[in-house]
């Protein structure tokens, strides 16, 4: 019976410690991938803006700003990240 109840009990150790490191995979993909999406679209944004740029220097605020707007989608990927850990 003894036996048992030490077998038992690693069984759930081993599970905890599986959960864990899902979860831990889980959340570096939440945030290697939202980045990469993210430098995707900074990359074909950013190449625009420098582009219109060129042409109206009026247009630098506006292409600043929507050079920024993909990162926060990484933001959104870390405080995901951040949750599943907790």
């Amino acid at each position: 019976m003894a036996i048992e109840l030490a077998l038992a009990g690693a069984d759930i150790d081993l599970i905890l410690a599986n959960q864990k490191g899902l979860i831990a995979i889980g959340a570096g993909l939440a945030v290697g991938l939202t980045g990469l999406g993210s430098a995707i679209a900074e990359k074909d944004i950013g190449s625009a803006a420098v582009g219109a740029f060129t042409e109206k220097e009026e247009l630098f605020g506006k292409g600043l700003i929507m050079t920024v707007i993909p990162e926060t989608i990484v933001i959104f990927g870390f405080v995901i990240a951040i949750m599943m850990i907790m």
